[in-house]
C-alpha cells in the first residue's frame, strides 16, 4: 500500500513461506521513510528471498509509470532524431 502518486510505503502484507523474514525489508523502509524505488535499487545477494521484494517494487513501478509523460517524451525524441 503506497501513498497515491508516490512510492512511499504505508503498509505491506506478505502471505506464505518465510513471510516473517521477507516483510522485514518493507518494515525497515517504512520506518525510515524509504520508498519502493529504494528497495528496487537495493543490491541483494542472489538468489535470496529478498529478490521477491525487489520484484514487487519493480511491478509497482511499472504499474505507476507516467504513461502520458513517457508517450510525450517518446514523440519528442523521435522528432529530435528525425524519425
Amino acid at each position: 500500500l503506497t501513498v497515491p502518486g508516490k512510492d512511499t510505503i504505508l503498509g505491506a502484507t506478505i502471505v506464505g513461506t518465510h513471510a516473517g523474514e521477507r516483510i522485514a525489508e518493507f518494515v525497515l523502509a517504512m520506518r525510515h521513510r524509504l520508498g519502493l524505488g529504494k528497495i528496487l535499487g537495493t543490491i541483494h545477494a542472489y538468489p535470496t528471498l529478498m529478490e521477491g521484494n525487489k520484484y514487487v517494487a519493480g511491478e509497482w513501478q511499472r504499474a505507476h509509470q507516467p504513461t502520458r509523460v513517457l508517450a510525450w517524451l517518446t514523440r519528442y525524441h523521435r522528432w529530435r532524431r528525425g524519425v
